[in-house]
């Protein structure tokens, strides 16, 4: 299992950010599939999550700010963070319960100037 993210980088608060997460080695369709985040000196946490029916959650934190999608075709999710805060300044992972072991991607970096 392959989960390649992308699309961090540096905004100013309030600005847009989309990341990407294609998958490999898996049969995609079968899998929900979750963002998470784990910010300098904290605890990883889920930022949102897509079943396989396309329905969606998300912490409360970003709710109403952040919208995850996939495509089944391409194998890929993404997440669409809008009105972004410096919080949200964090290592953004992908991630997937795969045999009932968790695998994630190797990451990649948003930073949220105020």
């Amino acid at each position: 299992v392959q989960l390649q993210a992308s699309g961090g980088g540096l905004v100013q608060a309030g600005e847009s950010l989309r990341l990407s997460c294609a998958a490999s080695g898996i049969n995609f369709r079968l899998f929900d599939m979750d963002w998470y985040r784990q910010a300098p000196g904290k605890e990883r946490e889920l930022v949102a999550g897509i079943r396989t029916d396309h329905s969606s959650y998300y912490a409360e934190s970003v709710k109403g700010r952040f919208a995850i999608s996939r495509d089944n075709v391409r194998r890929s999710v993404w997440l669409q963070m809008n009105s972004l805060k410096p919080e949200g300044t964090a290592i953004y992972y992908c991630h997937v319960l795969f045999a009932g072991s968790d695998r994630w991607g190797r990451g990649t970096l948003v930073t949220v100037s105020s």
